[in-house]
Formats: C-alpha cells, sequence, structure tokens
C-alpha cells in the first residue's frame, strides 16, 4: 500500500507541477494604526492556505504567493484580524491593524510568554511550521530542529514513549504548559507526550524558552520552558480530514471541524484522532486515540473558552533498550552479559538468537504493555477592564488511570506478600507470575493573571496559581504459576501521594527610553508533601513505612536589561535564580534524614539578534550554575534505595548561534547550533562490591554531565517555487555519556541523520477548498545510530562489570500525509 502511495504521489506532482511553479512574492509592512509602530511577529497568511511568515522587528515581511486566491490574512495577538486583496503585485502594501474588539486565545497565555522586549533566549514556532511538520510524531520530534533540542523515541519511530532535551537538561527539569496550566507530571515532575497523541493538530504555536525562563506554573524550569497554545479559532468555519501512511505499519487518521466565530459570538472545534505504528523495535506497536473539543464566546471585552481533550495510549513496552552485545554483534560479550545478569536459560536464548538484531526487544510475553488514559478539562476566562488592563482566570482538571502489566519469571513471593508454599515437601518461594501496577490520580486547581500596560513606559503581569496533586498507587498479582493462598484482586503494594503546589509572581517591565528597558520578575513558590515513606526504627533498627510530610519554600528572582540600539537589533543580558524540589521516588524511598536537598540554578544570559535585509543572525552566551543540583552517584542511602544525591557545584556553559538567509526567492537556509561545556566539578561515585561487600567510592573531578552533548547543529535548506516546498533536514548531536564518569566505553557515539521533506499543495478545486499532499523521507542516509541509553554496573571477579544499554533509532523510513481542507 504504502509504495502505491508514493507512486502515486510522484505521478500527481510530475502531472501538476510543471503548471504550478509560477509564484508571485509579495512584499510589505505591518503597523498599528493608531500609532505607526510596526509590529513585529504579526501573522501573514495566504488565505484558506498554510503558506505563511511573520513580520520583522520592523514590521516587513516577504510572501510568496501559491494559489489564484491572491488573498492574505494578518492577524496579531491584541489587534483585529484583516483580509486584503492583492490587486498589484509588485506594489509594496502597507497594513495597518486596529486594536482588537474581539479578544483572542492568546491572552490565556499571554502572562507566560516573552517577547523581544523581554531579555529571554527564546523560539516561537507557529502554525505552519507544527502543521507542515505534523505527519503522526510526537511533539518532541516536531520541535527537534529548535535550538538546543535533542529528541529521541523509545520505540525508534517518533511514535509512542519519546522524550526531550534541552542544553542537556532532562525532561523532568523542562517546565511544560498547555494554555498556562501545568502539564508535567507531579511527581517524576516530567512530561508523557503519550498520553496527548496527535496534540500537534490542536496547537497553534509553542514558544521554548531557554535557561531558567520567566515565571510560569508548575515544575520549575532548569533548563528551558515549553508554552503551547491550543484552538485554532479559526474566524471562519472549516473541516479537514487528515490520513496518512508511513514504514513500520504507521497509520494516522483525524477529522477537525470548526464552527467559526457565529453571529451571537459563541465558537466551536473539534478533533478526532487515531494514530498507529507497529514501530521499529520488535513489537514496540502503539494503539494511540484522543479527542479535542473546545468552547468560546467572544464578548467585546471579554473571552470565555472551555477546553477539553483526552488521550488513550496502549504501548507494547521498548523501555529496556537493546543490550550493547546485541547491537554490536558481539558473541563474546553477550555470553558475559548471560553469565554477569544470571540469566536462565530461556531468555540466554531469546538473547544469542537475535545477536545483532538492532531491533531486539527482550520483552516476549504478549501483553507486555502499557495501558493509560488522561483527561483535561480546562475553563479559561478573560476580561478587559480597561483598555489597558485585563485579568485571567482558569480552573483545571486531570484524571489520569492506567496501568502497566508486565511478566516476571522466578519472582520472590515474598515480595507480594504471597507466603512459600510446601509442594511435595519441598518449599517454593519463587514463582513466575504476571503483575499490573496501577495509578489512578488528580491533579486540579486555578491559575490567575492580570496585566496593566502604559503605553511606551511600562508594563506590569501579576499571577499565580494553586493546585493539588492525589495519586493512588497500587499493584496486583493477576497470575501466577504458584500463588498460594493469596485472591485475585489482592494488593502487593497501595499508597497515596498528595502534592500541592502555590506561588505568586509579578513581572515589571520598565521603558526607560524608546530603545531600552529594564524587566524584574519575582516569583515566590511553595510545595507540599504527603506521603508514605520510609524510617529507621530507632530500636530495631528495621526500615519500616511511615506517613509523612514535607514543605520547601523558593524565591525566585529574574532581572534583565534589553537595549534595541536600530529597528531590526536586539541586544540582552538577564540572570535568573530557579528552585526545584526533589521526586516523589527520592522522598518515597529515603528517609527524613538521607533526604536530598533542592536544587538552586543561577542562569547568566547574554544574547543578540538581528536583522539584515534577507538575513538574520544571532548569538546566545549562557552560563548555568547549580548548586545541588542532583545527580545519579551509585550510592545507597539508609534505607537501601538508589536515589540521586546532590553535587555542590556544576555548570553548563555554552553559546548558541541562529542563522538564516534568503538566497534567491525560492531559496532559503536557516541552521542553528549550540557549543557548551556541562561539568561537575567533583563528586563521589559509589559501585557495589559483591566481591567483599558493601561499596567502592571512587572521585571523579571535572567531568561531562551525562547527556549533555557539547555540540548540536540543525541545518534546513528550503526550496519553495510556489505551491511545492522540499527541505532537506539536518541534524549532528557530538558524544553523550550514559553516566557521569566520561568514559568513553559508556556513551553514545555522535550521530549526523538528514529528512527530506516534500509537499505540494492544490488550491482552487472548487468542491473542497484545497488539498495537501506531504512526503517525509526520514534518515535518507541510512544512518545506524542510538539517542539514548542508560548504564549499571557492580565489582565481582575483582573488576568492574558494566551493562550498556541502547535505544536504536530507526533507518531509512517514510511518513505520507494528504490533508484535505472544506
Amino acid at each position: 500500500m504504502l509504495k502505491q502511495f508514493i507512486s502515486l504521489f510522484a505521478v500527481f506532482l510530475w502531472t501538476v507541477l510543471p503548471f504550478q511553479l509560477v509564484a508571485q512574492t509579495i512584499e510589505g509592512r505591518v503597523t498599528d494604526a493608531s500609532t505607526g509602530e510596526a509590529l513585529e511577529g504579526a501573522t501573514i497568511l495566504e488565505t484558506r492556505t498554510i503558506n505563511g511568515t511573520s513580520a520583522d522587528s520592523e514590521g516587513s515581511f516577504e510572501l510568496k504567493l501559491t494559489t489564484k486566491v491572491n488573498e492574505i490574512t494578518i492577524s496579531f495577538v491584541g489587534y483585529a484580524t484583516k483580509t486584503i486583496s492583492i490587486t498589484n503585485p509588485e506594489e509594496f502594501i502597507e497594513i495597518t491593524l486596529e486594536e482588537q474588539v474581539v479578544m483572542t486565545g492568546e491572552v490565556f497565555v499571554s502572562a507566560l510568554r516573552v517577547d523581544e522586549s523581554t531579555p529571554i533566549a527564546y523560539s516561537n514556532i507557529n502554525r505552519g511550521e507544527i502543521e507542515a511538520k505534523n505527519l503522526g510524531q510526537d511533539i518532541p520530534m516536531l520541535v527537534q530542529s529548535a535550538p538546543s533540542v535533542v529528541s529521541t523515541s523509545d520505540a525508534g519511530a517518533g511514535i509512542g514513549y519519546t522524550g526531550i532535551r534541552i542544553r542537556g537538561v532532562d525532561p523532568g527539569r523542562i517546565n511544560v504548559t498547555i494554555n498556562g496550566i501545568p502539564l508535567n507530571d507531579a511527581e517524576s515532575h516530567g512530561v508523557f507526550w503519550v498520553n496527548m497523541p496527535d496534540m500537534a493538530s490542536s496547537t497553534q504555536n509553542i514558544q521554548i524558552q531557554r535557561g531558567v525562563g520567566t515565571s510560569t506554573q508548575g515544575a520549575g524550569a532548569f533548563g528551558a520552558t515549553m508554552n503551547l497554545q491550543t484552538a485554532l479559532m479559526q474566524p471562519e468555519a472549516y473541516g479537514t480530514i487528515t490520513t496518512g501512511i508511513g514504514s513500520y505499519g504507521t497509520r494516522k487518521a483525524n477529522v477537525q471541524l470548526g464552527s467559526g466565530i457565529l453571529d451571537n459570538g459563541w465558537q466551536f472545534e473539534g478533533r478526532l484522532s487515531k494514530i498507529e505504528s507497529d514501530g521499529y523495535i520488535d513489537r514496540a506497536r502503539s494503539d494511540l486515540k484522543s479527542f479535542y473539543l473546545s468552547g468560546s464566546r467572544h464578548g467585546n471585552r471579554s473571552l470565555l473558552k472551555a477546553d477539553v481533550f483526552s488521550g488513550q495510549e496502549e504501548t507494547y513496552q521498548a523501555w529496556n533498550g537493546v543490550p550493547e552485545p546485541i547491537l554490536e554483534d558481539d558473541p563474546q560479550q553477550l555470553e558475559s552479559y548471560i553469565n554477569n545478569l544470571f540469566l536462565g536459560e530461556e531468555d540466554a536464548e531469546h538473547l544469542r538468537a537475535n545477536l545483532g538484531n538492532r531491533q531486539f526487544n527482550e520483552f516476549t510475553y504478549q501483553d507486555q504493555t502499557d495501558n493509560y488514559q488522561q483527561d483535561h478539562y480546562q475553563l479559561h476566562y478573560t476580561y478587559r477592564l480597561m483598555d489597558t488592563w485585563s485579568a485571567n482566570a482558569s480552573l483545571h482538571y486531570t484524571y489520569g488511570r492506567g496501568y502497566y502489566e508486565e511478566f516476571r519469571r522466578n519472582d520472590d513471593l515474598d515480595t507480594y506478600n504471597i507466603s512459600p508454599i510446601q509442594i511435595g515437601g519441598e518449599t517454593v518461594s519463587n514463582s513466575d507470575l504476571v503483575r499490573r501496577r496501577w495509578l489512578d490520580n488528580h491533579f486540579y486547581g486555578g491559575v490567575f493573571s492580570t496585566e496593566w500596560k502604559h503605553p511606551e513606559e511600562w508594563t506590569l503581569t501579576l499571577g499565580g496559581g494553586y493546585n493539588e496533586y492525589d495519586g493512588d498507587h497500587f499493584g496486583e498479582v493477576i497470575w501466577s504459576r504458584f500463588a498460594g493462598s493469596s485472591d485475585l484482586g489482592d494488593r502487593y503494594y497501595n499508597n497515596n501521594a498528595f502534592k500541592t503546589d502555590f506561588n505568586v509572581y509579578g513581572k515589571f517591565n520598565y521603558y526607560l527610553t524608546s530603545e531600552f528597558n529594564a524587566f524584574a520578575d519575582l516569583q515566590y513558590r511553595t510545595v507540599g508533601y504527603e506521603f508514605l515513606g520510609l524510617r529507621i526504627d530507632d530500636q530495631t533498627e528495621d526500615v519500616i513505612d511511615v506517613t509523612q510530610s514535607d514543605r520547601i519554600n523558593f524565591l525566585n528572582p529574574k532581572f534583565g536589561v534589553v537595549y534595541r540600539p536600530d529597528e531590526g537589533h536586539r541586544m540582552f543580558a538577564s540572570v535568573s535564580v530557579g528552585g526545584k524540589e526533589p521526586t516523589r521516588d527520592e522522598y518515597v524511598e529515603s528517609s527524613r534524614e538521607s533526604r536530598p536537598d533542592p536544587e538552586r540554578l543561577f542562569d547568566y544570559e547574554l544574547g543578540y539578534d538581528g536583522n539584515f535585509n534577507r538575513f538574520h543572525a544571532g548569538v546566545n552566551l549562557y552560563y548555568m550554575k547549580y548548586k545541588d543540583q542532583l545527580i545519579l552517584t551509585g550510592a545507597v542511602n539508609d534505607v537501601g534505595g538508589y536515589i540521586r544525591e546532590n553535587v555542590p557545584d556544576s555548570y553548563r556553559a555554552g553559546i548558541e548561534l541562529e542563522v538564516s538567509a534568503r538566497i534567491t526567492d525560492d531559496f532559503e537556509w536557516s541552521g542553528n547550533a549550540t557549543f557548551s561545556q556541562n561539568k561537575i566539578d567533583e563528586y563521589q561515585r559509589f559501585v557495589d562490591d559483591y566481591d567483599q561487600g558493601g561499596q567502592q567510592a571512587e572521585t571523579y573531578s571535572d567531568v561531562d554531565i551525562a547527556f549533555s552533548p557539547s555540540t548540536i547543529v540543525n541545518s534546513i535548506l528550503s526550496y519553495n517555487p510556489g505551491a511545492f516546498t522540499a527541505e532537506w533536514i539536518s541534524k549532528y548531536v557530538s558524544r553523550q555519556y550514559l553516566d557521569n564518569t566520561q568514559n568513553k566505553a559508556r556513551s553514545i557515539d555522535s550521530y549526523w541523520v538528514n529528512d527530506l521533506r516534500f509537499s505540494y499543495e492544490l488550491r482552487d478545486l472548487g468542491f473542497v477548498q484545497g488539498i495537501t499532499a506531504s512526503l517525509q523521507i526520514n534518515n535518507v542516509l541510512d544512518e545506524k545510530y542510538v539517542s539514548n541509553g542508560y548504564t549499571f554496573g557492580w565489582i565481582s571477579g575483582g573488576e568492574e562489570q558494566f551493562f550498556n544499554y541502547y535505544y536504536p533509532q530507526a533507518g531509512r523510513n517514510i511518513l505520507a500525509n494528504v490533508k484535505i481542507q472544506f
């Protein structure tokens, strides 16, 4: 089926391209109708298409028309959208926008977003960019060309469990919000994008702030912030049908409908999606379903908006990765793994039979699956009290529930509160079994913000929020070869975690002159934990369960200045402080005495960006100094748990470069590069010693932080002569270490990956507004690479034994997509 689709796509392009490659380029400028000021960032779209661009700092733009409609639509936050006809494409167009009468959804994220007057390094990804890349993969794969970003996929093809790192910072330290509502898991602090399949289809734009960023809701940002705004909220009624197929059994389909703004001010839109994939890794399948519904009531000074979206996922587990000897086709190393990991004969034969198989999956149980559903409910209201004063308030509730099921071979029955069994005079204390581990959690709260503006003098934003998390964790054995007196439904563990998160912040931007402004941001955040933890009994020295609580307070100041010496040029400097609490596991698996301390980050940024006619360049220097950063050292605490420990001093220092150039009217090149050092000054690593008992310690100094590549480079070369677009996308990531020892034997090799993307739009078809066909060839040079991994080990037989596991990514593969717009 895929080969037939590609053949038809090629015939389609060959047939229509000769008649469609002639395009006209228009130029213009967008300004405020009352003040004449340039509206930097205004969106200019060819009407009823996704072909568009943004105005630069001078309000200027260039746009290549791809259809015969000759209409463009101009929009900007806080201004009424305007549609104009193009009568003479060679004439420079002066466009003025009036301050809006009808409020739009941008108001709910405006308190968290930054613009050119804020001393922050950031990237905006608009709707056109999202739609061009959205062929079924998760959001981390769609933003991987942004500066300092590295994305990875457990299943190897970008569908299912995916992750993202920014500046080498792990997902648990990246703050993510949707419409200003916190998305990070309250316990692990990470974001599980698999729970929100096809969210990109309902995302209007994404802003990535690098570093601490400005104050926001939810988890502390220790490397970056991602703000997503949902709801397309198009002024006219619309409908789209999208279907796609790809390698590894990938199939995608969605339907989207929107009412436009009705006469009574109401507006509705919705989406229904389904994505399936077999995965690059053997049996790493995904079955993903989701929907999105939004209703809003627009008033002259108010906007009421309700969003409901849900995702349901079933994925076959690929969590454990592929053992290094399997990838390297090394039978001698494989036998060492089998012997030192004490694998049974059945598991050993499974590994031997797959030697050299990059798509290997160690799991063989047919229902080794993860099953989870997450429902989000958001209610937003904003009101403009005066032309220069607006207020926003939002309520939210997220309900998540599900389990993962797994087969356990010869497991200890005592772990599951199952007593040993007497069979024929023999005591059986181990058994093959199948277990399920459940989550049932509720996350709810409210956020607010208000903004005052005194034109050309100052802007003040005040905001905050209060959120609660209530999560149940329990496990049950659903089958056991030897079950003893246990009953179906017995829970071998059952505990609850309760967390509160309160914050208030104030942001003040003062314009000393038209070229120079100073920015200040102060946030107070307090986090409370209640959980079932552990402690050491004073009399018996046994480890016992006990209910505990803790409260952590953070004061996070941020200051900076921005200087704009000329139109299209911006320089900034800032210093920011961030604080972050430990995860739930670090509380549950420790005592009060061994509990780690919160982390602190001092972030210094210095940047410049400028436009030079058809050329843009930007540079950003950063120095992120960590105090008490939490890292894995291998140490065992007083209750026998392996948890992260505080490292007194560590840092990330780097330079981020961004360049774009319009080479000709049809060719454009853009790229970015990050060069960094990511170091731990000194720490002690601990390794279990199975020969002598206990642990051996070794001190390391000036070593690289794990998973922090020193070089990340992105390049996109675009060819757009009209309705046809072709892009060559390249990414280079240097070596990453699996632990904090800077040992090359425990690392991920550097890789360079290239993708090709083609799209073609047909318009003026009469019965439909347009058809867009897209084809993406990922890893076109068939690079054999891995993007993630982990390692563990111990001392045995007088030497260190270490075991590396990796997540190989797919070789050359294809995604194809057709979108029909009504």
